[in-house]
């Protein structure tokens, strides 16, 4: 693959997000989750609990990369309809029935209907924005017809979180000027701290930081009742009101995209500031990844500032390329690593084997019952699924194929 038109510094960001990503999201043994693979129970900041902000902020300086053009409207609208039906289909896969079929007939279905989404998703051609609208369509239908099959669908995530802000940052690309996007950000982190310090809840009270009871608990469920990620469906950590501040993670990965090749020690220490800033804005207004707060947004943008620079100046500054080729592996097909490492653990659990879903046997055939610390144990079932994925990308990137939505 030809990387020279490439900034190989964020494809090497970028495939460590990404890696990390794919390690969070399949812990190996959900019972038994790694320590450093675990969120913050609450309020905090873990090395996992960067991984999102960090992606969102590299899609804010990959947008800035086009060098002040405007992105075009269609543009703008195919990729987030792709990336925000990728993102429902996730939660619609475990919901898709045909007649009575169950075990593995079902699950050749479910696996069809993956394959003519990734079709649909990963490929272009001409009408493809009227074929996105039209699933868009049908996907409310389902979510909100009365089909109790897709009645408790999820709807917020990860994936749609991207999109929004993709959306939004796309719309200011080339439009805004840096002074503009500035003041943006901080109306955004601004703003949502008032809201969510001074606004009262609606049949609870006084305003809170609470888990549930807080206003961005109350605008999820009061807006998507049932559509939610927790168990008692009644808030989302990828929720509404919080996707405001992570608008703002996405425009600090703008402003870093336009300086970090020509200002580098500036910006960095700018993100060394916003480390502190984040840290001291903690004490009144709680870093906390679930309510993306602004605390957590000035803290890990500037880790994101920090570790960008840094990766910069080694890599494209000082030449040091020896070690980036499996993460540039990753970096450069991040959608379709993220996508399909969501499906294949949703089709293994399907296949049950000893009264238990395959992806569970295995990690305990593999490694639990091979390691006695069953937190070891764990880690070494995640790192094999990155290992797996590493062989199946260097396939891609060997052959020049990147997958883009």
């Amino acid at each position: 693959m030809d990387t020279n038109n490439r900034i190989l510094s964020l494809d090497v960001f970028r495939g460590i997000t990404v890696m990390m990503m794919t390690i969070v999201n399949n812990p190996g043994d959900w019972g038994h989750i790694y320590a450093p693979l675990e969120h913050a129970a609450w309020n905090g900041c873990t090395p996992t609990d960067l991984v999102f902000p960090f992606f969102l902020f590299i899609v804010g300086v990959s947008v800035s990369l086009n060098a002040g053009q405007i992105v075009p409207v269609t543009k703008i609208i195919s990729r987030t309809l792709s990336l925000l039906l990728l993102g429902w289909f996730l939660s619609f896969f475990a919901k898709i029935h045909v007649g009575d079929c169950t075990g593995v007939s079902l699950l050749i279905v479910r696996l069809a209907a993956t394959g003519l989404v990734a079709v649909i998703f990963f490929t272009d051609y001409a009408r493809k924005l009227y074929v996105l609208f039209a699933l868009f369509i049908l996907a409310l239908v389902l979510a909100f017809g009365g089909f109790d099959d897709f009645a408790n669908v999820r709807l917020p995530g990860v994936l749609p979180r991207i999109a929004l802000v993709y959306a939004v940052l796309a719309s200011l690309q080339g439009r805004v000027a840096a002074r503009g996007l500035v003041f943006i950000s901080l109306l955004f982190l601004i703003s949502y701290w008032a809201i969510m310090n001074y606004v009262p809840v609606p049949g609870i009270g006084a305003a809170n930081l609470h888990e549930g009871t807080n206003l961005a608990a109350y605008v999820d469920n009061y807006l998507l009742p049932g559509h939610l990620w927790s168990v008692t469906k009644t808030w989302d950590p990828e929720g509404i009101l919080s996707t405001i501040p992570a608008f703002a993670t996405g425009i600090m990965g703008m402003l870093a995209g336009l300086y970090f090749r020509s200002q580098t020690r500036l910006l960095a220490m700018a993100g060394l500031f916003c480390i502190v800033l984040g840290a001291v804005w903690d004490l009144y207004f709680p870093i906390n990844k679930a309510l993306w707060t602004s605390s957590f947004v000035l803290y890990t943008a500037g880790w994101a500032i920090v570790l960008l620079c840094l990766l910069y100046w080694l890599v494209d500054v000082q030449q040091f390329k020896a070690w980036t080729k499996p993460f540039v592996i990753f970096g450069v097909n991040p959608m379709l690593v993220f996508f399909f490492s969501g499906i294949i653990p949703r089709a293994l659990n399907m296949v049950e084997i000893e009264g238990t879903g395959l992806s569970a046997f295995l990690q305990d055939f593999l490694f639990a019952s091979r390691i006695s610390d069953p937190y070891l144990a764990s880690l070494a079932g995640a790192l094999c699924y990155l290992l797996i994925w590493y062989v199946i990308l260097q396939f891609f990137y060997q052959s020049g194929r990147v997958f883009k939505v």
